[in-house]
């Protein structure tokens, strides 16, 4: 067989059923898991602004609180949910976090009262907070015994992990808004019922075992990440992606209203981007496997950076129409192209930094700082907007400044780079 030809065909292999096909029943688990999770996520938590004010006659800042008290729930307390799988093990930690979920949208569904949903939201947000870094920990320490058989590498392993939670993000709120025909309540309890499979499926097939470092106290595990100085960093510099991502949720929009007029279309901008990594992920994972870290990393964010870049040099053109909507356009795709370049790579360098030891505690710190660096972004870049004239090249004063998280992260990995080994 030709070099070319073997190429072509290991290319064919690399295809998402094929690569899940060569993967441990345990990693297939888990990453449909993911699938599921965020299946049932976004069938509700997109709609329950609406179901806040127009069914339970909320206020807007009513609804900001108990919306910013669910994410606090979640980002704040992942490394919490990270300490909690390296003590008593992955398995009751993901058990615990999907009841938690049923009951919270068990709640959701039948609260009338400002408490009461309050209360459902934190508890389906801290299920997430237990359940994610678990999830990660456990398909990091898999995938390297699947990769020692022959199967999926590690850093292929979490472009699969990528490509399902694109597929549930996608999915959920085209379910939910069909389930809605009939109620919010609906969309809840089916919600639930979706995690009840989970957990039974989790119950018979994840494997268990005791934590790596049951017996131990916490700030054993806490002073062992925040003492580990380039981690530190590295999670820094991550974060920095992260509040590009959310941009999608507060920068998106308004482009897309100055461009439409409306926002009626933006639904369709996430779907372009859900479908681009499902059907582009494996390959850019194939392809940016044949550079170190060291590359990948700096160019997955100059990727995010441009994406940015190129709204802030279009918009003060104002142009509008569907000729207006091509900036906001490319913007989605090249913002999930540099993350697609970057995310798989970059969670397969926490167990190296982390010398392969308390992974949930790691990986629960990284997705911490990035819920802080996306608060603190989302201030900034909020301040910035209110501040900014709304027309010319002011509009083009948000986008710019957006585009300095990812270049800082680019300093920061740098740094991380050179103390590699």
């Amino acid at each position: 067989m030709t070099a070319g030809a073997d190429e072509r065909q290991r290319g064919w292999r690399w295809s998402f059923i094929n690569e899940m096909s060569r993967a441990t029943p345990t990693i297939r688990l888990l990453v449909l898991t993911q699938l599921t999770f965020n299946l049932g996520f976004f069938m509700v938590l997109p709609y329950l602004s609406v179901h806040l004010t127009g069914d339970l006659g909320l206020g807007a800042a009513m609804v900001g609180v108990v919306l910013g008290i669910r994410t606090f729930s979640q980002q704040g307390l992942f490394f919490v949910g990270g300490t909690l799988a390296d003590r008593f093990g992955i398995k009751p930690v993901v058990l615990t976090g999907c009841a938690i979920r049923v009951l919270g949208f068990i709640g959701l569904a039948f609260a009338d009262s400002l408490i009461a949903v309050a209360a459902a939201t934190v508890a389906v947000g801290f299920a997430a907070a237990l359940f994610s870094p678990a999830v990660e920990s456990a398909i990091a320490i898999e995938a390297g015994k699947g990769e020692s058989a022959g199967g999926p590498t590690r850093v292929q392993t979490f472009a699969l992990l990528s490509v399902c939670n694109q597929i549930g993000s996608f999915f959920g709120p085209l379910l939910g808004s069909l389930l809605l025909l009939a109620d919010f309540r609906l969309a809840c309890l089916v919600a639930a019922a979706i995690f009840v499979v989970v957990i039974a499926a989790h119950a018979v097939w994840l494997p268990g075992g005791p934590g790596p470092h049951r017996g131990e106290s916490w700030l054993a595990g806490w002073r062992d990440v925040v003492r580990n100085r380039v981690f530190v960093l590295f999670a820094l510099a991550m974060s920095a992606q992260l509040v590009a991502y959310n941009q999608l949720y507060l920068l998106l929009p308004l482009e897309v209203e100055r461009a439409w007029g409306s926002q009626t279309v933006l639904g369709w901008f996430f779907a372009i981007s859900a479908v681009f990594v499902v059907t582009a992920q494996m390959s850019v994972t194939r392809v940016a496997a044949r550079f170190s870290p060291r590359v990948v990393l700096p160019v997955g964010f100059v990727v995010v950076a441009v994406s940015f870049v190129v709204v802030a040099v279009s918009t003060p053109l104002g142009m509008s129409g569907l000729i207006g909507l091509v900036p906001a356009g490319v913007f989605v795709l090249l913002l999930a192209l540099g993350q697609m370049i970057a995310l798989p790579q970059a969670r397969d360098l926490v167990p190296l930094l982390a010398a392969e030891r308390r992974l949930g505690s790691y990986y629960g710190f990284m997705a911490s700082v990035g819920g802080i660096g996306v608060l603190v972004g989302s201030v900034i870049i909020g301040a910035v907007i209110d501040a900014a004239p709304e027309t010319g090249w002011g509009a083009s004063v948000p986008w710019c400044v957006a585009a300095a998280f990812p270049i800082a992260g680019i300093v920061g990995l740098r740094i991380v780079s050179a103390r590699l080994p």
